[in-house]
């Protein structure tokens, strides 16, 4: 099942697919690492949900709400 990594909650893991976005945004995700075939673990998210910390080789990364939307990632391929 694909989902946007903004739905994921803590502790759910899974494969990214998709880095979608424009420009700019779509640069700076895969900038940080955010690529098709990275294992992503969503770790913990802001009491108002904005914004969100994952796991990503090997790093923690804090991401805003909206920046995790552009990202599609699979819970069944996350081994």
């Amino acid at each position: 099942m694909e989902k946007p990594l903004s739905e994921f909650k803590p502790d759910e893991c899974g494969m990214v697919v998709k880095v979608g976005g424009e420009g700019r945004i779509r640069r700076r995700l895969f900038d940080m690492g955010i690529t098709p075939g990275a294992v992503v673990t969503m770790r913990k998210a802001a009491p108002l949900g904005d914004p969100v910390e994952v796991r990503l080789r090997g790093y923690e990364l804090t991401l805003r709400k909206s920046e995790a939307a552009c990202v599609i990632v699979s819970e069944e391929d996350a081994e």
